[in-house]
C-alpha cells in the first residue's frame, strides 16, 4: 500500500467518524422532537401483535387501532396521576419517615457511643435520607412524564405507525432493491425485534405484577408505585433491577426493620433471577443477550443522548442495532463483541446470513442474466425480421 492510499485510508476514517458525530449532534440537539417519534416507535411495536390479533378476530383494523389509542391514553393519565399522587403522600410523611429511620438506627448509636464514637442523627439523615432515594425514581418517572405531555402528538404518530405496520416490510424490501422478496434478512430483522420487545414487555410486566403483589403483601408503602418502577426499569437488565429495587428496600428498613428490608431485596432477588434466568430465556432464547459493560455503556450514551427516556429504552435501542448487525453481512463480528458470550449459534447465524447473502447474490446474478439473455434474443429476432422485410 503506498502513501497516497495510506492517506485516503486515514481521511475515509475521519470523514466517517465526522459523520457520526455530526449525527449525534443532530440528534441531541433534536431530543426534543427525536424522543417523542422513538416512544412512539417503541409503544407501536409493542401494540401491533395486539392489532393483529384483534384483525385475525374479524375486527377491523380502524377499529383496533382506536381501542388499543385509547388503552393507551388511559395507562398513560394513570400513570401522571399515580406518580403524582405518590410524591404528594410522600412529602407529607417524610417527617414521619426520618423520625423512624433514627429509631431503627438508635441501636447502633447505642454502640458506637458505648465506643466512644459520637454520631449525630443529622449524620445519619444526611446519608441515608429516604426523601433522596425516593425523588431518584420520581424524578426518572416525571421525565418520563413530560414527554408524555406530548400525548397527541405521540397517539397520532403511533396510529399512523400501526396502520403503516402492514406495508413495511414490502416497502423495505422495494426501497433495498428486492421487489421478489428474495433478501431473508429484513424479514428477519423485523421479525427479530418485534419478537424482542413483545417478549421483553411481558416479562416486565410479570415483574411488576409478582414485586407489587409481594410488596402489598408485606405492608410497604406504595406498593403500586414500586411495581411500576419494576417495570420500567426491568428493560434494563442487570443494572435495572438494582436501581428499582433500592428506594423499596429503604422505605421497608423504614417501615418493617432489617427483617422488612431483608424480605423485600430477597423479593427483588427471587423476582428477577426466576425471570431473567428462566422464563425469559426461555421464550426468547440466549443469543440475544448483550454484556453487562455493554449494557452499563448503552445506560450512559443513550441516557446522555435522549435523557431519562433513553435510559429507559437504552437496552432496546442497544438490542434493535445488535439484531441489525446480525442480520447483516459486515456486521456480524461486531454482533459477537456486543454478546454476553461467545455462542456458537452467533457465529452461526453469522455464516448463515452471508450464506444467504451469496445465495441471493448468484440468484440475482442468474436472473439477470436471464433479463439479458431475453432481450438479446428479442434483438435478433427484431433484427431478423427486419431482413427478412
Amino acid at each position: 500500500m503506498t502513501r497516497f492510499d495510506n492517506q485516503g485510508v486515514a481521511f475515509k476514517g475521519f470523514a466517517i467518524m465526522a459523520f457520526i458525530v455530526v449525527i449525534l449532534a443532530g440528534i441531541k440537539a433534536a431530543s426534543p422532537i427525536v424522543v417523542p417519534f422513538v416512544l412512539s416507535a417503541f409503544i407501536a411495536v409493542i401494540c401491533n401483535p395486539a392489532i393483529n390479533g384483534m384483525t385475525r378476530l374479524k375486527l377491523p383494523r380502524a377499529l383496533a387501532v382506536a381501542i388499543m389509542m385509547v388503552f393507551i391514553v388511559l395507562m398513560g393519565l394513570w400513570l401522571a396521576s399515580l406518580v403524582g399522587s405518590s410524591i404528594n403522600e410522600f412529602s407529607r410523611q417524610l417527617p414521619l419517615y426520618r423520625d423512624q429511620l433514627v429509631e431503627q438506627f438508635s441501636w447502633v448509636l447505642t454502640k458506637l457511643q458505648a465506643l466512644n464514637i459520637e454520631v449525630s442523627k443529622e449524620q445519619i439523615l444526611a446519608y441515608f435520607d429516604p426523601g433522596i432515594a425516593l425523588s431518584m425514581t420520581t424524578n426518572m418517572l416525571s421525565s418520563v412524564g413530560g414527554v408524555m405531555a406530548n400525548l397527541f402528538l405521540i397517539i397520532l404518530t403511533v396510529v399512523f405507525m400501526l396502520f403503516e405496520a402492514q406495508d413495511l416490510p414490502k416497502k423495505l424490501h422495494f426501497a433495498l432493491d428486492d421487489p421478489d422478496m428474495r433478501i431473508k434478512q429484513i424479514d428477519k430483522f423485523l421479525q427479530s425485534v418485534n419478537q424482542y420487545m413483545v417478549i421483553k414487555t411481558l416479562v416486565s410486566v410479570g415483574t411488576g405484577v409478582v414485586v407489587g403483589t409481594g410488596l402489598a403483601l408485606m405492608g410497604v408503602d406504595y406498593a403500586l408505585l414500586w411495581a411500576v418502577v419494576a417495570f420500567l426499569f426491568n428493560y434494563i437488565p442487570n443494572i435495572g433491577s438494582i436501581i428499582a429495587a433500592i428506594p423499596p428496600v429503604l422505605l421497608a428498613f423504614i417501615q418493617l426493620g432489617p427483617a422488612g428490608a431483608g424480605g423485600t431485596a430477597l423479593l427483588y432477588l427471587a423476582t428477577n433471577t426466576v425471570m431473567g434466568n428462566i422464563v425469559e430465556p426461555k421464550y426468547m432464547g440466549r443469543g440475544l443477550g448483550l454484556s453487562t459493560l455493554v449494557v452499563f455503556l448503552s445506560l450512559i450514551f443513550w441516557g446522555w443522548l435522549l435523557g431519562s427516556v433513553g435510559m429507559l429504552l437504552s437496552v432496546p435501542l442497544t438490542m434493535i442495532v445488535k439484531i441489525a448487525l446480525e442480520s447483516s453481512q459486515s456486521g456480524g463480528w461486531l454482533a459477537i463483541l456486543l454478546a454476553d458470550r461467545v455462542d456458537e449459534t452467533l457465529v452461526n447465524a453469522d455464516a448463515q446470513v452471508n450464506a444467504e447473502v451469496q445465495v441471493n447474490a448468484e440468484v440475482q446474478v442468474n436472473a439477470d442474466a436471464q433479463v439479458s439473455g431475453k432481450a438479446s434474443k428479442q434483438t435478433d429476432a427484431g433484427e431478423q425480421a427486419d431482413a427478412e422485410k
